[in-house]
């Protein structure tokens, strides 16, 4: 194998990328890099702010005035952690691959330009199934480990999944729906040729 190989996954909340990335590094003797255990620390580099975060949070923007606050910020870990991190898996938190605004959909377009295998995880090439799926998982999840369901959490993650940041930054889309983690480990596997042979 390759002695530098850097996958990035990307796609939607509940898309498998943390447990792929697991299964991935696992396979190929790589660590992996969830970006979302480190992404405040690259936030704070440019002055995120908690505090007005919080605020914003709290208003009558809810939701989509954070996921706005957040992008510069997201923008900027996307090309820090491409800047530090090699020869590894890297899991991008949702957000960090959706932009409205075209000057920083650039700028983590060029980030992720040199990689062969920015891979965009999804259940289904039909996106209204996607979402489906995506937020019966979302659902399930926070149930589990919230006690309720927030719509607007919902909503965040069907624009995720349907918006066309995700197919543009892919180099790779990887379709999930009736596939164990593990048969979809292996096809991922089978695009790394020739690293992985």
């Amino acid at each position: 194998m390759d002695n530098d190989l850097t996958v990035i996954l990307i796609g939607p909340m509940c898309a498998g990328k943390s447990t792929l990335g697991a299964l991935l590094a696992e396979r190929l003797g790589l660590p992996q890099y969830a970006v979302d255990e480190h992404r405040w620390d690259f936030y704070k580099e440019i002055g995120y702010d908690e505090a007005a975060a919080s605020k914003i949070a709290k208003s009558e923007d809810g939701m989509l005035g954070l996921l706005r606050y957040w992008k510069p910020f997201e923008a900027h870990a996307v090309e820090r952690v491409l800047a530090t991190q090699s020869n590894c898996i890297i899991d991008f938190g949702a957000g960090h691959s959706v932009y409205e605004d075209p000057n920083l959909f650039a700028r983590v377009q060029a980030a992720f330009a040199p990689y062969p295998y920015v891979i965009l995880l999804l259940p289904s090439p039909d996106l209204d199934e996607s979402v489906a799926i995506l937020n019966a998982r979302f659902t399930e999840l926070l149930e589990r480990e919230v006690g309720i369901v927030d719509p607007a959490v919902l909503d965040m993650n069907a624009r995720f999944t349907k918006h066309p940041s995700n197919h543009r930054l892919a180099k790779i889309v990887i379709y999930t729906n009736g596939k164990t983690p593990q048969a979809t480990c292996d096809e991922i596997l089978e695009k790394l040729q020739p690293y992985n042979t």
